[in-house]
């Protein structure tokens, strides 16, 4: 009856046992694999297989998983002094991003890779870097990055890592050096600001003679088509007066000649040509016979007034 009595309170107590066997059986039989990472599954220390993001069950105690971060990383190179090709020491920091490709190779074919990396980034950057010239080194950033990048993708491929990029940080020269760099710039932007300035008093020279040239050029076009139209406007003058003395003669003539000139009319004709004779423009002079009394006395004073044109003249 004890016996039997006490085989009762132990099964309570080996079930408990056994349920918290199971369930921490269970709990190690479960595997949950993130997004960002990969497991890699060994039994019994042999490669099994490779899990993706998920739920997985393996067997306690017999498999074994290594999760793998798939996510690009960030290795910073510690600052080194690199002597460059002219034989210059700087000061170099780099960093170098990287992402795994593949969990296999992440896990078997590399120990630490960030140790790795970081050695192998500071030796090819002191190789880049010493086959540059200081001046080169300092303007040629993006090139260093895509060499060194490409170098550490291929030494990286076995490794199961890509090498996305590599960036300079910074790369300084020695103080002195500075200083030096520092006083050549400032030289050569006084130069160049010189040779602006000389080029800007030249074109200004320039523009002024060319616009005193223009101004003269208009100046003398000016005074040209002015000397014309004066020209023109005393043509025209001379041509409105001889055609009003030509209409004039043309009307006295007229006068003489087709109607019955009386005595007074021939006299004042007889005195303008008197005039035209004073002159010199004229030898001759015809009248009819009826005015030779008028024109013996207008002969006389024709004469009176010649003599005296003549006397002026003299003097």
């Amino acid at each position: 009856m004890l016996e039997e009595l006490g085989l009762e309170a132990v099964l309570p107590v080996i079930g408990v046992i056994v349920i918290i066997v199971l369930l921490i059986y269970a709990l190690r039989a479960v595997r949950i694999i993130r997004p960002y990472e990969k497991g890699v599954v060994e039994r019994l220390g042999k490669f099994q297989r490779v899990w993706e993001p998920g739920l997985h069950f393996l067997v306690p105690f017999i498999d074994r998983v290594t999760k793998a971060d798939m996510r690009e990383n960030v290795v910073d190179v510690p600052p080194q002094e690199v002597i460059t090709k002219d034989n210059v020491a700087v000061t170099v920091d780099a960093v170098v991003y990287y992402e795994a490709t593949d969990p296999f190779k992440l896990i078997y074919n590399i120990t630490n890779f960030y140790l790795a990396a970081t050695k192998l980034a500071q030796t090819n950057l002191r190789n880049v870097v010493g086959e540059m010239q200081l001046d080169e080194s300092l303007t040629s950033r993006e090139k260093i990055n895509v060499t060194l990048r490409n170098i550490l993708d291929e030494a990286t491929d076995k490794w199961g890592v890509r090498v996305v990029r590599v960036e300079l940080q910074r790369i300084e020269p020695p103080a002195d050096v500075t200083q030096a760099m520092h006083r050549q710039m400032k030289a050569e932007r006084d130069r160049r600001a010189m040779i602006l300035e000389a080029e800007g008093d030249k074109a200004a020279a320039i523009a002024r003679a060319e616009g005193s040239k223009q101004s003269a050029i208009l100046e003398a076009e000016g005074k040209a088509n002015a000397i014309k139209e004066i020209a023109n406007a005393e043509r025209q003058q001379k041509i409105l007066i001889a055609e009003g003395e030509s209409q004039a003669i043309r009307n006295v003539f007229s006068a003489i000649h087709e109607g019955n000139p009386t005595n007074d009319l021939l006299a004042v004709r007889y005195l303008d040509t008197l005039q035209v004779v004073a002159d010199g423009n004229a030898t001759k002079i015809f009248m009819p016979l009826e005015m030779q009394g008028i024109a013996n006395a207008v002969g006389a004073i024709g004469e009176v007034f010649q003599t005296t044109q003549e006397t002026a003249a003299k003097k």
